[in-house]
């Protein structure tokens, strides 16, 4: 392992240089990128219609090419689901990383290239690799091996030749063979798609392997942790896995976990690093271990965009590039991506906390959401959800508001409602029900986490006396046509607020 740790160190110093020119040239990169970018899909059909081959500024781009959103690519990408190419993207494309919905549909696909899985997220994971070694140069990450939390893996119905997963299922496909060399547990358990016995394979296989990190959101972390706990009636990590040195987490705000995971790594010298690794890129690497800002990675075929918040609503909205941001405002965040994403709004908002170089922290979406454990619920699908509820129960809602109950000690996660009536439901048990089924049909991420209650409960719903909406915002001073409830949170405040008014 020592011969493995020198040759790492050496990549590692060769990529830290790389990373170094990006920093102090960012709007050089940026600009061989979106011209690589061009210039590769010159000849698809995305790139014909729109036409790219007289393309040479940023602002023709702009005029030429309209923000677009998975709605508006759906029909190309379906398309690509068919086995079609050169449609969006030159090369040939056989992955797809299957997310939550969009307001129209229970999943999106997501069309993987080969220059996103090399040159983007498996050049991020490299790189969260070298900032790691670079920060921590005493590190022994490969004396032992890195634990995995990867998703499911599944081979699309339209064509036998396309394949489709979550994001690290398409990752751990695709891994390079020393990568998978190090990764436990085996591919076969990281892949299953029945999470609890997915759970239980993954604790027995690694209860007596060295594992040095972890890589994996938050909650099926902890469910695991749990589990193997368990198993060896150990009271903490360390206790198992004495080497362990890293967590690596991102996809969910990280803060709610961060005392759970005290206890169960109740270690000073452990290390905890933030990626931001979305199904549509790798955007951002946690580069010092003493904040929680993220590195803009700028090289890696991701050409950024960025709208300002108080514009999203616009028709056609103010964009600025990355030399025209300023620090602590929120941006809707647009890509233009190797994989075929052209000027795609994905969903999340950011804000800029160093300019020099750029870094950023993730502030939310650019829609009321709850994403608390992975689940991605928005008010779309609430509503929905909702609808269907009151309808076959005779109801009728006057006003409501959600948040994430979090994990606490042997308690898993769940969602607490709010909800005010006009006229109540005829069962609220069946209410209930049918909202979280609802749910479960229409997002497909808060169904896998509501499988047999492992990482959230059933929905715990309170009804709100007549008022008590319209008084909890008369109190902030938000009472008028511009001012709305908070459908949803993804933090308790607004929850804790009302009940406890409720409780006066």
């Amino acid at each position: 392992m020592a011969i493995v740790n020198s040759l790492f160190t050496w990549l590692m110093k060769k990529r830290m240089h790389q990373i170094e020119l990006f920093i102090k040239y960012p709007h050089e990169v940026q600009a061989e990128v979106f011209r690589n970018l061009i210039d590769s899909a010159t000849k698809t059909e995305w790139g014909k219609t729109h036409g790219y081959s007289s393309i040479e500024t940023l602002k023709q781009y702009r005029e030429q090419v309209p923000v677009q959103n998975y709605d508006s690519l759906k029909p190309f990408i379906e398309r690509m689901l068919k086995g079609e190419q050169n449609v969006l993207w030159s090369s040939e494309i056989k992955w797809f990383a299957k997310s939550s919905g969009t307001t129209n549909d229970r999943s999106k696909f997501i069309p993987v290239s080969k220059e996103s899985l090399e040159e983007c997220h498996f050049k991020g994971g490299k790189d969260m690799l070298s900032i790691y070694f670079h920060n921590c140069p005493d590190t022994r990450f490969f004396s032992g091996k890195s634990l995995v939390m990867g998703g499911s893996h599944q081979v699309n119905q339209f064509n036998n030749d396309i394949h489709y997963g979550d994001l690290s299922a398409v990752l751990i496909k695709n891994l390079p063979l020393w990568a998978e060399y190090h990764r436990t547990p085996d591919m076969s358990i990281t892949l299953m798609d029945d999470y609890e016995e997915k759970i239980e394979r993954m604790a027995q296989a690694t209860v007596n392997v060295n594992v040095t990190s972890i890589s994996g959101v938050p909650t099926w972390t902890i469910v695991l942790a749990k589990r193997l706990l368990e198993i060896t009636g150990k009271s903490n990590l360390l206790e198992i896995w004495p080497n362990l040195e890293l967590y690596v987490h991102g996809a969910v705000n990280f803060k709610p976990y961060r005392e759970q995971f005290k206890r169960l790594i109740p270690s000073k010298t452990i290390s905890y690093l933030e990626t931001y690794n979305a199904s549509e890129g790798f955007f951002g690497i946690q580069d010092q271990s003493d904040s929680e800002e993220m590195l803009l990675m700028l090289d890696y075929g991701i050409f950024y965009e960025f709208i300002p918040m108080e514009e999203i609503e616009i028709e056609n909205p103010k964009v600025l590039s990355l030399d025209e941001v300023q620090l602590n405002t929120n941006y809707a965040l647009l890509i233009t991506t190797n994989g075929g994403l052209w000027r795609y709004m994905i969903g999340d908002t950011v804000k800029f906390t160093s300019l020099s170089p750029y870094r950023i922290q993730i502030t939310g979406r650019t829609k009321h959401f709850i994403n608390a454990f992975g689940e991605e619920v928005i008010v779309d699908n609430a509503e929905k959800a909702l609808t269907k509820a009151c309808n076959e129960t005779g109801a009728i809602i006057r006003d409501y508001t959600a948040c994430p109950i979090y994990f606490k000690d042997n308690e898993v996660g769940g969602h607490e409602w709010i909800v005010e009536f006009e006229r109540h439901p005829n069962d609220t048990e069946r209410f209930i029900t049918l909202l979280d089924d609802t749910l479960r049909e229409i997002n497909s991420d808060y169904d896998a986490k509501r499988f047999k209650d492992m990482a959230l409960r059933r929905p715990l719903i309170h009804i709100a006396p007549d008022g008590t909406f319209y008084n909890w915002m008369k109190n902030r001073g938000k009472l008028g046509g511009q001012h709305k409830v908070p459908r949803l949170a993804n933090e308790r405040i607004y929850v804790d607020e009302i009940l406890a008014r409720m409780k006066k």
